[in-house]
C-alpha cells in the first residue's frame, strides 16, 4: 500500500501528464503519444481504485480543463485514438495484442478526461473544447466548426467498435472500455436535477451516423448481457515487454518504472478482483446498463428513440415472420438464450429492469415468456425478491412486483402455475414447505408482502399492485395449499382488526373534537376509506375464487370456515353488503352440513363434507360479478421515475466508475 501511495502522489509531477496539461499544443503527429501509450498498466477494476486516481490526478485535471481551449490536446488525443481503430478489426484477427493494447490505453485516458470535462461543464463547452484548431503563423489558434464532426465520430466509432470487433481475450478490455465511454458521454444527465430532453449527445446518438448501428448494438448488448462473458485472467490480455529488443516504442520506455501506469496496477495484476467482479462479468453488467441508459433517453420532438424502438420490436431467431416496416431497428435474437440469462440473473435491480421493460414493451418476448413449460425458473427468482423485501430498495420491490401483475394479466399463466408443483423451498422461512403449487407460493409471499407494508411502509402504490396482482389470479385458484388459505384469510383478519382500531380513533376523536375547537382531529376518515378499498379488495378477491372455483379449494372453504365469525360484522356494512352475500351463503351451506355430520370431526372428515358439499352446491345460487381483472398501466411521464432509477444503478454499479456523490444532482444518494 506503501509504494500505490508514493506512485499516487508523484502523479501531479509525472512528466507526461504535465505535457499533457500543459500549455504547448501537441499534435496528434507527435511522438509524445507513442511515449505516453507505450507503458504496461492494467486499468482499475472498480470504482475505489478510480477514486484514488482521481483524487491524485485533480490537480493535472483542472490545469487540462483551463487549458485545453487554447491547446486542443483533448481533440488530438481522440484523433489519435480515432486513427488507431481502424486497424483494430484486423488487429483482432492477426492477434496483434500490442496495437490492441495501445488503443485501449487511449481510450482508457479519453474516457477518464471525458468524465472529468462532462462533470465540469455543459455539453455546449464541451465541444469548443474539441474544436480548437492550431492557427499557422502569431496569435492564439482558433475555434473552428469541425467539433461536431469530431464528437459525432467518436461516438460512432466507440460503436463501431462494440458491434464490429470480436469478442476474445485480447479484446475484451478495449469492448468493456468503448462501453464504459459511452456511459460516460451520457453522464450529463447526472448533473441535472431535471430530465434531459435536449441534448447534444443525444442528437447524435439518435441520428445522422450512429443512427443505422442501432438494432446491432443492441444486438450486441444483449448478446453480451446473455452470454455473461468473463474478464480474462489477469495477465492474458495485456501486453507482455519483450526482452529481445522490444522495438523503438519500448526503448523510448524501457527503464520508466514509477509514473502514471504504475498505479493503473491496483486491483489488477498481482491484485485479488473485487468480490464483485469474482461473481460476474464486467461486460455483461457495463452492456445491461448502457443499455438501460440507451432505451430511456427521452424521446426527440421530431424522433422517437430509436432505441426503445429495437428493444420494443426485436423477435426471436425460430420467428419466420416478415418485420413489420412500422420496426425500422427490428432484429432477431435468440430468445431461449435470452429466457435462461434472465433467469439466472435476477438478483440485480438491472436485470429485474430489463425484464420488466421486455414483458411490458415487447409482445414477442412477453408471448414467448408466456408459453415455456418452465416459468417457474422465471417467478422463483422474482418471489424471493419479494420475499427478501427487508433487504432489496424499493424500486426493485416495485419492478418485481410489476412483473407479476404483467404476468398474471394472462389466464394460462393463473392457470398452469399451479399445475408446477415445487418442493423444498429452502428461503421460505416462516414455515416448512416441502411441496407446494407455485401458484399458492406467489398467493403467499404477495400477501406477505402486503403485511409486510401494512406494519412498515405503508405505500399504498405496492398494496394497489399486490391486490391488482391477487384479483387477476381469484378466478383460476386451483388446490390452494392449507397454508395459502389461512394466510388469505389471516390477512382479512388483520384488516379486520386495523378497521376496528382505526373506526374507535375516529369514534373518540370526534367526542374529543366536539368538547374542544382548539385542537385539529387528525383525518381518520381518509385512514378508514383506505383501510375500507382494501377490505372490499379482499373480499372481492374470496368471492371470485368461490364464484369461480370453489370445487377446487376445500382448504379455502375450511379456513373461512373456521373463521366465519371474522365476516359477522361485514354482512350489514354498506360497503360490503354485495359482495357479502356469496361468501355468506357459503359459510351457511357448508355450516349446516357440517352440523348435519355430527360433532368432534377430524380435519380429514371436515374436508370431505366440504368436498362432497362443493359437488352438491347448486351453482346457480352463487351471484355472478363482473370478472376481476386489472392491466398495468405506466403512468404520465414514466421517465419521471426511471431515468433517475436507471442512473442511480449506473451511479451504484458501474464496473470501474466513480463520480463524486457531491456532484450528482439527478438523485439524492439514498435512492437506489
Amino acid at each position: 500500500m506503501g509504494a500505490n501511495s508514493s506512485s499516487i502522489s508523484e502523479l501531479p509531477e509525472n512528466e507526461y501528464l504535465k505535457k499533457l496539461s500543459g500549455a504547448e499544443p501537441i499534435s496528434e503527429n507527435d511522438p509524445f503519444w507513442n511515449q505516453l501509450l507505450s507503458f504496461s498498466f492494467t486499468t482499475p477494476t472498480n470504482s475505489a481504485d478510480l477514486k484514488l486516481l482521481e483524487e491524485a490526478t485533480i490537480s493535472v485535471c483542472k490545469s487540462l480543463v483551463e487549458k485545453n481551449p487554447r491547446t486542443g490536446n483533448l481533440g488530438s488525443l481522440i484523433k489519435v485514438f480515432l486513427s488507431r481503430t481502424k486497424e483494430l478489426k484486423i488487429s483482432a484477427e492477426c492477434q496483434n495484442h500490442l496495437f490492441i493494447w495501445q488503443a485501449h490505453k487511449a481510450l482508457f485516458i479519453i474516457c477518464c478526461l471525458l468524465k472529468v470535462f462532462i462533470s465540469r461543464m455543459s455539453e455546449e463547452e464541451l465541444q469548443l473544447h474539441l474544436t480548437y484548431e492550431e492557427k499557422a503563423g502569431p496569435g492564439p489558434g482558433s475555434y473552428g466548426a469541425e467539433c461536431e464532426d469530431l464528437i459525432e465520430e467518436l461516438l460512432c466509432c466507440l460503436i463501431q467498435l462494440i458491434v464490429e470487433i470480436p469478442l476474445l481475450d485480447i479484446t475484451y478490455s478495449i469492448s468493456l472500455e468503448a462501453v464504459t465511454t459511452l456511459i460516460v458521454f451520457l453522464s450529463c444527465q447526472l448533473f441535472h436535477k431535471e430530465i434531459l430532453r435536449e441534448s447534444i449527445i443525444h442528437r447524435y446518438l439518435m441520428r445522422g451516423r450512429c443512427l443505422p448501428y442501432t438494432s446491432r448494438l443492441v444486438k450486441t448488448l444483449l448478446y453480451n448481457f446473455i452470454r455473461q462473458e468473463r474478464s480474462p485472467p489477469p495477465g492474458t490480455h495485456v501486453f507482455q515487454q519483450q526482452t529481445d529488443g522490444g522495438g523503438l516504442l519500448y526503448g523510448i520506455a524501457s527503464g520508466v518504472a514509477t509514473g502514471l501506469w504504475t498505479v493503473f496496477t491496483l486491483g489488477g495484476v498481482g491484485s485479488r478482483a473485487s468480490p464483485q467482479l469474482e461473481q460476474c462479468s464486467p461486460l455483461a453488467s457495463q452492456s445491461l446498463l448502457l443499455l438501460l441508459v440507451l432505451a430511456n433517453l427521452t424521446d426527440a420532438p421530431d424522433t422517437p428513440n430509436p432505441y426503445r424502438q429495437a428493444i420494443m420490436s426485436f423477435k426471436n431467431t425460430q420467428d419466420n415472420t416478415a418485420f413489420s416496416s412500422s420496426s425500422p431497428h427490428a432484429f432477431q435474437i435468440n430468445f431461449n438464450s435470452l429466457y435462461t440469462a434472465l433467469c439466472e440473473q435476477q438478483k440485480s435491480d438491472q436485470a429485474t429492469l430489463l425484464l420488466y421493460m421486455l414483458l411490458h414493451q415487447n409482445s414477442n418476448v412477453r408471448t414467448y415468456v408466456l408459453a415455456r413449460t418452465d416459468i417457474e425458473n422465471l417467478v422463483l427468482p422474482i418471489l424471493e425478491i419479494l420475499y427478501h423485501v427487508e433487504e432489496r430498495n424499493s424500486h426493485h420491490v416495485y419492478m418485481a412486483l410489476i412483473i407479476l401483475l404483467i404476468l398474471t394479466e394472462d389466464d394460462g399463466f393463473n392457470r398452469s402455475i399451479h399445475e408446477v408443483i415445487l418442493k423444498n423451498i429452502t428461503w421460505y422461512a416462516e414455515r416448512v414447505l416441502t411441496e407446494i403449487s407455485l401458484g399458492s407460493l406467489l398467493i403467499l409471499v404477495v400477501i406477505r408482502t402486503i403485511q409486510y407494508n401494512m406494519t412498515r411502509t405503508r405505500d399504498k402504490y405496492l398494496h394497489t399492485n399486490c391486490l391488482a396482482a391477487l384479483a387477476n389470479m381469484s378466478a383460476q385458484f386451483r388446490s390452494l395449499h392449507q397454508y395459502a388459505a389461512q394466510r388469505i384469510i389471516s390477512l382479512f383478519s388483520l384488516l379486520s382488526k386495523k378497521h376496528n382500531k382505526v373506526l374507535e380513533q375516529a369514534t373518540q376523536s370526534l367526542r374529543g373534537s366536539l368538547g374542544s375547537s382548539d385542537s385539529p382531529c387528525p383525518d381518520y376518515a381518509q385512514d378508514l376509506n383506505v383501510i375500507e378499498e382494501v377490505i372490499r379488495m379482499m373480499l372481492e378477491i374470496i368471492n371470485s375464487c368461490l364464484t369461480n372455483s370453489l370445487h377446487h379449494n376445500p382448504n379455502l372453504v375450511y379456513a373461512l370456515l373456521y373463521k366465519r365469525d371474522l365476516f359477522e360484522q361485514f354482512r350489514t356494512h354498506p360497503s360490503f353488503q354485495d359482495v357479502m352475500q356469496n361468501i355468506d351463503l357459503v359459510i351457511s351451506f357448508f355450516s349446516s352440513r357440517l352440523e348435519q355430520a355430527g360433532a368432534e370431526l377430524s380435519v380429514e372428515r371436515v374436508l370431505e363434507v366440504i368436498k362432497q358439499g362443493a359437488v352438491a352446491l347448486p351453482k346457480d345460487r352463487l351471484r355472478k360479478f363482473p370478472e376481476l381483472k386489472f392491466k398495468y398501466v405506466e403512468e404520465e411521464q414514466p421517465e419521471e421515475f426511471f431515468i433517475p432509477y436507471v442512473w442511480s444503478l449506473v451511479y451504484n454499479s458501474a464496473v470501474a466508475l466513480y463520480w463524486n456523490p457531491h456532484d450528482i444532482q439527478l438523485f439524492t444518494m439514498d435512492s437506489g
